[in-house]
């Protein structure tokens, strides 16, 4: 496996995590704004939103750099506009890094 490919898939993986906790902590302030006098919104929906364009981005890079096909690369997009869906993503990533549940090999063309 090429040395970027590999990098590409850790940035993911090492994103998602935060990600997906980002998105719990905006909703948590989502709802502590509706019900107490804090708001927390504009700071955590500032968080969020940098994290999902990297996370999206190093998804653009993970897609070119692995060959994933389109299905798999839908998955790892679904899960990170899901609460906790980031930590599923990062589960499955770190599990293709460590070889266990890699995704196949693109066809090699002659």
């Amino acid at each position: 496996m090429p040395v970027k490919s590999v990098a590409a898939v850790h940035r993911l993986r090492l994103v998602s995590g935060p990600e997906g906790l980002s998105f719990i902590l905006l909703l948590v302030c989502s709802v502590l704004k509706r019900t107490t006098s804090f708001n927390g919104v504009p700071v955590m929906g500032a968080v969020h939103g940098a994290l999902f364009v990297l996370y999206v981005v190093f998804l653009v890079q993970a897609h070119q750099a692995r060959r994933w096909e389109p299905k798999r690369t839908l998955v790892l997009f679904v899960l990170s506009v899901l609460p906790t869906g980031g930590f599923f993503a990062e589960r499955m990533l770190a599990k293709e890094e460590r070889g266990e549940s890699a995704a196949p090999a693109p066809a090699a063309t002659a």
